[in-house]
């Protein structure tokens, strides 16, 4: 039987992310209603536009393309995951609605890290022992396509990988099977296959492990 991994939210919004589960050996499943939402064995919060500032206690200064039902959807479903102690994946996005989640705060406008001219960027991150370092090791080139980022970690999150300027690209639960990672994993993989960059398929395939 595959294993199920929830995306909250529409299909054809999600295309990447699906097809990097699927290719991993996964099922995915789609919901839009928290209050009905189909038994899981994983929940992937995918990346996409910035959280609402006032869930982590501030006010908006840079946050852009916010859409309000999407968060409570997703801080909705996280809440269940995480009291069911159900393996979570976030990205870029995904990871920053599980730091505000869980009480850290996010930075909103941070320069250099956005696409260049429609393109990813890709730089080096370096990282503690962790399910990262077991993947790639303690160097790794990643992908960047964010201007917001964590700026102080929710404490039950300890960071565990970097980039060169000190943003934090990843970071785990201390006791839940929890990740975040800041960059795309999903574009780093079948065609988005970058040479001498992580493979992203990696990741997703430890996640179903994990699952």
């Amino acid at each position: 039987m595959a294993t199920i991994i929830l995306i909250p939210g529409r299909k054809e919004s999600f295309a990447n992310y699906s097809g990097a589960v699927e290719a991993a050996g996964g099922q995915v499943v789609f919901s839009e209603d928290p209050a009905c939402l189909p038994a899981f064995d994983g929940l992937l919060l995918p990346g996409g536009g910035d959280v609402e500032p006032w869930r982590y206690g501030m006010e908006n200064t840079a946050s852009r393309d916010m859409d309000p039902r999407r968060d409570a959807l997703e801080f909705a479903v996280l809440e269940q995951a995480l009291t069911a102690g159900v393996p979570v994946l976030g990205i870029c996005r995904g990871a920053q609605v599980i730091n505000t989640a869980l009480g850290g705060t996010l930075r909103q406008d941070l320069p250099g890290h956005s696409r260049a001219e429609g393109v990813d960027r890709l730089h080096h991150a370096w990282g503690v022992p962790s399910f990262l370092t077991e993947l790639y090791g303690s160097s790794v080139i990643i992908n960047s396509s964010h201007h917001q980022a964590v700026e102080r970690p929710a404490a039950q999150l300890r960071p565990i990988q970097w980039a060169p300027d000190g943003t934090v690209e990843a970071l785990e639960h201390e006791c839940l099977p929890v990740w975040c990672v800041q960059w795309h994993p999903e574009r780093l993989r079948g065609s988005f296959a970058k040479r001498g960059a992580a493979d992203g398929d990696l990741l997703f395939h430890a996640f179903l492990q994990s699952c």
